[in-house]
């Protein structure tokens, strides 16, 4: 596979990803902006359900997809492109040959950077549509327009710097266990 290729599989496993997820991420984001309104995950579900039936459960879900599929994307490739530019310094064959863990942690890490990097501002708006009461905002765009004209372009990178420190380590575990495991499994090819 090309790396386009794979960066496009990326960004497509978004799409079932993020129907699945969306309505346990609106239901995180109220507990952790309101949590003296709910007792707990079942109460705040069934609040969420009487307020706007399963549109509210739903709501959100677009400017998921809008922060998700560009993520997906830029994850897949980053990882992909770090992986096979490092197999050429290394005059690795990427047919037969495999990274080291500590090239694979690099790539994995990168990958999170470049992932949590474009995906920041969308997440922003997004907490702020799923968070906000109901019919405050018509949608992803109403939020940017109200966050633009009350906070500037600043408050898009909200909790940016928590996220690039936490993405390199945690995104480098997952692809060195992701390529473990698929060692590990290679004799079902």
């Amino acid at each position: 596979f090309t790396i386009q290729q794979l960066s496009l599989a990326g960004g497509l496993s978004a799409l079932p990803t993020t129907i699945i997820m969306a309505p346990s991420e609106r239901l995180k984001c109220l507990l952790q902006v309101h949590p003296e309104k709910y007792t707990g995950l079942w109460d705040c579900a069934q609040k969420v359900y009487a307020e706007g039936g399963i549109r509210s459960v739903f709501r959100g879900t677009g400017a998921t997809f809008v922060r998700d599929i560009p993520a997906s994307t830029v994850w897949f490739g980053t990882y992909e492109l770090v992986k096979k530019a490092l197999m050429k310094i290394q005059n690795i064959d990427p047919e037969s040959g495999q990274l080291s863990p500590l090239a694979v942690l690099f790539a994995g890490g990168l990958a999170g950077m470049g992932c949590w990097g474009v995906s920041i501002p969308p997440d922003v708006l997004k907490s702020r549509l799923q968070t906000a009461p109901e019919g405050k905002y018509s949608g992803i765009y109403d939020v940017y327009k109200h966050l633009m004209k009350e906070e500037g372009p600043s408050a898009l990178f909200k909790g940016f710097r928590p996220a690039m420190i936490r993405a390199f380590p945690a995104n480098a575990a997952c692809f060195l266990g992701m390529e473990f495991s698929r060692k590990a499994f290679a004799f079902m090819d």
